[in-house]
């Protein structure tokens, strides 16, 4: 029986070649996560240069998401059949390409395509990085590299409508994709030339499971383009998202059968045996709602109640992300000294008082005012992603971490989506349901709107004389549609902390992992 000794020999020795190739695939999982929102703020320029349709320019983010949550899951098989080193190049390179072909698009057709590819090929970076930092490091090391993994995972999706707002503003969106080029050449060359973590194994191709891909491809990408689209198509009143909802159960139904029963499913499942993955995983799934919701709605708030463009909304949303700069390290330290579920269901607290501070929003509200619910926000963020992390992650056999490292990633992402689809259904709904009783108040019988008539009138009647009656009006009825936007969004921040509230309930789930971060001796 090995004693301390041989379990101290047997950890992963840190070396700088090592280390020069982490940095490398923790870049190229940043690029990843950040393309799928470093368009979001620049779309109507997109738009504009390729003539697109409003339908069809929402296909940009649509189709690299559909394309990145296949990938996701089938990269932990890929990674093992071809090794991180194999895989992780090749995502790399085709990523860079994608990136390229991206900038050269000259119809919206070929954008939706390259975004496709882009995503597809660029999934593999993400699991294929999360993995690497439980095969390099010694667990004593675990919580400050998962600080450093954490800060990638929820700094790029908020940073990326800056990062974008900033690259449109001063260049051109062509600058959206060139600027993944120089990096992305880079990452491959490093990985392929430095990481030395695994060997493949190319026998598992032999019995690679064609139909359980199909499957959860159908499955996987159905239900993505459900999300996305159906609160614009009014759900399953049509027709084309009934089908995809169909489908998503048919893929579904052959990709769990494939997975309990092929001789190599394309995912193991196994992984969610674990109690912490399990919950971990759950719990990833919700604070994807939130990471990605958030960083929707506040962007959304700016343009439509504010008027702010895309670069004031970048300096605006960029308090979050350098919160979560500053505080990965503080986070870091913290999990290897403390219980880990402490320093989750602090967090929790953190994002519940950041969501119930948002109630009393105005049409006013700018960047003081959003600046202490940012902050707080990105230091929740940090303070349950990065222990999260570590329960779920940290305590399984090594064979199982690249398969349960895409099935992590995925349940995030999925979160994103199931989040972004109720968001937007309860905002419109809420917004009609303002909007309409609102109406109801605003009569030619009450003082109050005859008064606001007569003096908006009177502002405009120098300018515009017999029209100014009408302009008064129009004048009216936009307050009314803005005053009922705000409360909408009230009502969402106040699902949004229930939620919370409703969520933090399963920190109490979590087995404190053996050797957690208290433990002195490490």
């Amino acid at each position: 029986m090995a004693g301390p000794a041989g379990a101290a020999a047997s950890e992963p020795q840190v070396t700088p070649r090592r280390l020069i190739a982490f940095f490398a695939l923790i870049f190229g999982m940043f690029m990843a996560i950040l393309d799928i929102q470093i368009v979001s703020s620049s779309l109507s320029e997109i738009q504009a240069g390729l003539s697109a349709s409003a339908d069809e320019i929402s296909w940009v983010q649509t189709s690299y998401l559909i394309s990145e949550v296949v990938m996701i899951p089938l990269s932990g098989f890929l990674a093992r059949a071809m090794s991180t080193r194999i895989l992780f190049a090749l995502s790399a390179a085709g990523f860079t390409l994608a990136s390229m072909l991206c900038a050269t698009a000259s119809s919206i057709e070929q954008m939706i395509l390259y975004r496709a590819l882009q995503g597809f090929i660029g999934g593999g970076m993400i699991p294929t990085a999360f993995a690497a930092a439980y095969t390099i490091f010694p667990k004593r090391h675990q919580a400050p590299v998962m600080a450093l993994v954490g800060l990638v995972v929820t700094l790029a999706p908020t940073v990326g409508p800056t990062v974008g707002g900033y690259l449109t503003d001063y260049f051109s969106w062509h600058w959206l994709f060139l600027i993944n080029v120089p990096p992305g050449i880079a990452a491959t060359l490093l990985c392929w030339f430095l990481v030395d973590f695994d060997e493949p194994e190319f026998s598992l191709l032999k019995n690679f499971d064609v139909a359980g891909l199909v499957g959860m491809a159908v499955m996987l990408g159905s239900l993505e383009y459900v999300l996305e689209e159906g609160e614009k198509d009014d759900w399953f009143q049509s027709g084309t998202i009934t089908l995809f909802a169909i489908a998503a159960v048919v893929g579904g139904i052959l990709f769990f059968w494939r997975a309990f029963n092929a001789k190599q499913p394309v995912v193991d499942l196994m992984a969610y045996k674990d109690r912490n993955f399990a919950v971990g995983s759950v719990l990833t799934f919700m604070l994807g709602t939130v990471l990605y919701g958030l960083t929707y709605l506040y962007p959304l708030f700016l343009a439509q109640v504010r008027g702010f463009n895309a670069l004031e909304i970048g300096e605006t949303v960029f308090v979050t992300g350098l919160t979560m700069f500053l505080f990965a390290p503080v986070v870091g330290i913290l999990a290897r000294k403390m219980d880990p579920r402490y320093i989750i269901g602090t967090g929790f607290v953190f994002l519940i008082v950041s969501s119930f501070e948002l109630l009393p929003i105005t049409k006013d509200w700018g960047f003081w005012e959003l600046l202490t619910p940012q902050m707080l926000r990105g230091a929740a963020l940090m303070m349950c992603m990065v222990p999260i992390n570590v329960v779920a992650l940290g305590t399984l056999p090594p064979s199982q971490l690249k398969n349960a490292s895409g099935l992590f990633n995925l349940m995030r992402n999925l979160g994103g989506a199931v989040g972004l689809a109720v968001i937007v259904t309860v905002l419109n709904g809420r917004w009609d349901l303002h909007l309409e009783r609102l109406r109801e108040s605003v009569t030619w019988s009450r003082p109050v709107v005859l008064d606001t008539l007569a003096n908006i009138t009177a502002g405009f009647t120098g300018r515009l004389g017999s029209d100014a009656e009408l302009a008064a009006t129009k004048q009216v009825a936009m307050i009314v549609r803005q005053q009922a936007l705000v409360m909408a969004f009230a009502d969402v921040f106040l699902v949004i902390a229930l939620f919370l509230c409703a969520a933090a309930f399963l920190v109490f789930l979590v087995r404190k992992p053996k050797g957690a971060a208290a433990a002195p001796a490490h």
